[in-house]
């Protein structure tokens, strides 16, 4: 009994004191950078604006059908939902009390106002390392040009003891360190500028970086790992790997980077799932210059040492067999029936209008998430200013798990795409995936 006693004492002390230092940590890990912002200098605010295009934050606080900034999308991990919060400038239910220094350690250390921290669905590992002229001037455009809504923010439906914020301070303290961006010399001074966006603001890790148990990235930049931008599953979609690589981005040239970036699609891809709601809230509307200089870092990274860096398509059978209707492969019927008409029978799509599947890296990834995804629930390409027109791919839910897995497997080896086979095991946990999807908070 007094072995117990004394374990429990321990026990309780220990939370004791990681309470306190968790409570503490705002204080002495983050303090608080005072500064003047004369928010009404229109050249800060016209800067301010591009930067919150650049770090994408329409995307995430702003809910389908809700107001612009509001908050109440809804974001699906697995240990429930969160929500975005309301980041207009009203004084009672969003950033509108907020001076600089509360706004400063919100979006680059994680604190909210009242000292309690940040879940890390807020990518402030990423825009931790932008300047203090940059963090300025997107307060600046926050509270001058923002129009307030008054919109209480959603409670996260992640159960307790789970919901305890105290916890994430020690988060920060092992995963969201203080750093500043390394200047890498052996990169030229675009490739410098591409590497400061990626790193930073545009935060392309927190989506395209693998996260460990901790749900932390396993590189916050390009450490010779291999792991930065190397590929990840976000709610359901593969954002696929982002270096030189097979399934990343070899058999892309700088150019069709850009163009992605720029509209969505090229003549073999489009943007769909949560990448096509970047490039509609964000990457549509950066520079040309600063489309190239991101272009040009991601082709600078190299292949990981397991992956050859070209993808090699194998010769191509499927379009005569298909032309001459023999459907004697799994899923070549339902090819036909479902895809060929949009897709045609040599996989080469419409250019900028339906995809192609021979060739399209994300048809042959290694994680088959976003294909199957896709293919369920359909999607829908970005409305841009540089395309008239934006389409929308239908689901095919109603076709059953084997046959949509037939059907998935042969395209992914067809036109001399080669991957591994989509079972009916890998539809059915896709489809739990999306009857879970978060319903969005727009009152």
């Amino acid at each position: 009994m007094k072995k117990l006693t004394k374990l429990v004492l321990v026990v309780v002390s220990g939370m004791a004191v990681a309470y306190g230092v968790a409570r503490s940590t705002p204080h002495w890990f983050a303090p608080r950078q005072v500064a003047e912002v004369d928010i009404h200098d229109r050249a800060l605010i016209q800067r301010g604006e591009y930067l919150s295009r650049v770090a994408d934050c329409a995307a995430c606080h702003t809910a389908p059908g809700g107001n612009a900034f509001a908050g109440g999308l809804g974001m699906q991990t697995p240990m429930g939902t969160l929500y975005s919060t309301n980041i207009t400038p009203d004084k009672a239910t969003g950033i509108g009390g907020y001076d600089y220094a509360d706004f400063e350690r919100a979006v680059r250390r994680g604190i909210r106002a009242d000292g309690q921290p940040l879940y890390p669905a807020m990518p402030y590992v990423s825009y931790m390392i932008n300047s203090d002229e940059e963090i300025k001037a997107l307060y600046a455009y926050f509270m001058s040009s923002v129009a307030p809504v008054a919109q209480t923010n959603a409670a996260t439906t992640i159960p307790w003891p789970a919901s305890m914020r105290w916890p994430l301070s020690w988060w920060q303290l092992m995963f969201a360190r203080p750093r500043e961006h390394r200047v890498d010399p052996a990169l030229d001074a675009s490739a410098q500028r591409g590497a400061y966006l990626v790193e930073g603001l545009a935060h392309c890790g927190a989506c395209h970086t693998p996260r460990g148990l901790a749900f932390q990235e396993k590189a916050l930049g390009e450490d010779g790992s291999g792991q930065f931008l190397s590929g990840s599953v976000l709610e359901g979609w593969y954002a696929k790997s982002l270096r030189d690589e097979d399934i990343g981005l070899a058999t892309w040239s700088e150019a069709e980077i850009v163009e992605f970036l720029r509209s969505g699609r090229t003549d073999r891809t489009a943007a769909f799932g949560g990448m096509a709601d970047v490039v509609q809230h964000s990457t549509q509307h950066m520079s040309a210059e600063d489309l190239q200089a991101m272009a040009h870092y991601l082709k600078q990274l190299p292949a990981r040492a397991e992956r050859a860096p070209q993808w090699k398509p194998r010769a191509d059978t499927t379009t005569a067999q298909l032309r001459a209707g023999d459907y004697s492969q799994p899923g070549a019927l339902g090819y036909s029936e479902h895809c060929q008409a949009c897709h045609r029978a040599d996989g080469k799509g419409a250019p900028r209008i339906y995809p192609a599947l021979a060739g399209n890296s994300i048809v042959f990834s290694d994680d088959p998430s976003s294909l199957i995804q896709v293919t369920l629930a359909g999607g829908r390409t970005p409305q841009t200013a540089h395309d008239r027109m934006a389409f929308t791919m239908p689901g095919f839910a109603q076709i059953p798990n084997a046959e949509l897995a037939d059907i998935l497997s042969f395209i992914r080896n067809s036109w001399g795409n080669h991957a591994s086979e989509v079972t009916a095991n890998d539809i059915a946990r896709m489809r739990r995936v999306i009857a879970h999807k978060p319903v969005h908070y727009v009152p």
